[in-house]
C-alpha cells in the first residue's frame, strides 16, 4: 500500500475535547480529510501504544499542549464515504488543559477556544457537538 491509498482495515484514533476555563479547544483541519471544518486534536493510535500515550503524543504533535486525560467521553465510527475514503474508530477522551499555548503544526490551520455554547454554525466534523457536551460533565 502506498501513502496516496487508504488502509484496507479499520483505523484506531483518539481525540481530545480539552478544556480550560470552561471553554474547549477546537482546531480547524488544512488538509483532507476534513479541510476546512473545526474538530478536536488527534490522530491515529500507533502499534503497541496505548490510547492515553497516542492522545498526549497527538496532542503534542498537533497543538504543543501539555493535558490531563480525564475520562473517555465516547467514540465515534467514520465510515468510508466514496472512493479514496478512511474507515476510523475514534476514541475520544475529556481532558484538562494543564500548559503551554497552543502552536499548531501543518495539519491545523486555526484553533479556537470556544464555551461550547459559543459553537455555533462553525463547520464541524460529524459528532463534535454530542463529544464536547459528553466531555463537558467529566470535567
Amino acid at each position: 500500500m502506498n501513502s496516496s491509498e487508504p488502509p484496507s482495515r479499520p483505523q484506531l484514533a483518539v481525540s481530545g475535547a480539552i478544556f480550560r476555563d470552561g471553554k474547549v479547544l477546537l482546531v480547524r483541519r488544512a488538509r483532507s480529510p476534513g479541510n476546512g471544518f473545526y474538530s478536536l486534536p488527534g490522530g491515529r493510535v500507533e502499534f503497541g501504544e496505548s490510547l492515553h500515550t497516542a492522545l498526549h503524543r497527538e496532542v503534542d504533535e498537533e497543538t504543543g499542549l501539555r493535558i490531563d486525560i480525564v475520562g473517555l467521553a465516547g467514540w465515534r465510527e467514520v465510515l468510508p464515504a466514496g472512493a479514496g475514503g478512511g474507515h476510523y474508530l475514534i476514541m475520544s477522551f475529556a481532558a484538562r488543559w494543564v500548559s503551554r499555548e497552543p502552536v499548531l503544526n501543518e495539519e491545523h490551520d486555526d484553533f479556537k477556544w470556544l464555551v461550547p455554547e459559543e459553537i455555533g454554525d462553525l463547520k464541524l466534523t460529524g459528532g463534535l457537538r454530542e463529544i464536547v457536551q459528553a466531555a463537558r460533565r467529566l470535567v
